[in-house]
């Protein structure tokens, strides 16, 4: 345990100090410096500043997801080419040919963890504050004694944030423990599971869904949720609070993506060119544009012609005297 706090030391330094430069700015406000909710806040307030810092991970991530689900097709070509076979030469050669083509395709089936294994050490960081908090002992930078003590005793609807569902169910801590414990579960579920829904039901391709990656995906859309059910039971309340603001940060992001930037030919695609239709905002690709110059020139009434010059141009030439 004392290597890992050794690990953690630096990730800890920050956390606290963005944990009381918050607690500052609301007690700043006028919340009390003692009340739970004050620190739920500025629990909220690191999820504020750790996930806009992983924006450009985020980003990454969902084109990396596109890129994944486009390949799919071909990734499953590689495999059936090898399939049966076990000798390490056949091994290899898939194995270089699957690199290649992530490679080409610039993506990587570890691309899309990158957000959760950057969020990790937070995790495992406000787990230690949080711990030490319990105990009423300084942190290892702006985390004063009194703070801790105030950090580890504070409640929410008179449920202590260093309390756990786990602990509450062994008699450590009161029924109120357990019921806003079950709460957060149930949004944590919740949460992550609409947010995988948003890409699985509207961002994803027609030819794409007809591909076993997609299958995959819509397989870990009902079991990556609840694995909260894990943490919710054995992880303080303070950090299942960091987890839900977390996962309702990732559901507005994923939706404003999903909007802005959706995937061609998906469900969420066709409803942004319905949109930017109705708004006369919709650029039309060239295809289109030959296509409609080429329906105007056949459609083009002619114009009229008068009868002398109809008659000059159809009649007969004259006799020579």
């Amino acid at each position: 345990m004392e290597f890992l706090d050794t690990i953690l030391w630096p990730i800890r330094w920050v956390i606290e100090l963005i944990i009381v430069a918050w607690h500052y700015f609301f007690t700043w406000i006028g919340l009390d410096s003692a009340l739970g909710i004050t620190w739920i806040l500025s629990i909220v307030g690191l999820v504020v500043v750790v996930r806009a810092a992983l924006i450009p991970l985020f980003v990454r991530q969902i084109k990396s997801q596109r890129r994944m689900m486009e390949i799919s097709p071909q990734l499953k070509k590689i495999q059936d080419k090898y399939k049966g076979k076990k000798d390490q030469f056949s091994r290899e050669a898939m194995s270089r040919e699957t690199m290649a083509l992530y490679k080409n395709n610039g993506t990587s089936p570890f691309a899309s963890c990158l957000p959760l294994l950057a969020q990790m050490p937070i995790f495992f960081g406000l787990f230690s504050v949080l711990r030490t908090a319990s105990d009423n002992k300084a942190g290892v930078g702006l985390m004063t004694e009194e703070f801790a003590a105030e950090f580890g005793n504070a409640e929410i609807f008179g449920a202590p944030l260093k309390a756990t569902l786990m602990g509450a169910i062994n008699g450590d801590a009161g029924w109120q423990v357990i019921v806003v414990a079950a709460i957060l579960v149930v949004f944590m579920i919740a949460s992550q599971f609409y947010t995988q829904l948003q890409i699985t039901a509207k961002n994803v391709s027609e030819e794409t869904k007809n591909s076993p990656m997609y299958r995959q995906q819509k397989i870990l859309l009902y079991v990556i949720p609840f694995m909260f059910v894990f943490s919710g039971v054995t992880f303080p309340l303070g950090l299942n609070f960091y987890w839900f603001s977390s996962n309702l940060w990732s559901m507005v992001q994923q939706f404003i993506i999903i909007r802005q930037l959706p995937t061609p030919g998906s469900a969420a695609f066709r409803e942004r060119q319905e949109r930017l239709a109705r708004k006369g905002k919709l650029e039309k690709t060239d295809d289109e544009a030959a296509e409609e110059a080429a329906t105007v020139q056949k459609t083009q009434r002619q114009q009229p012609i008068n009868k002398k010059r109809a008659k000059k141009k159809s009649g007969k030439p004259g006799k020579k005297s």
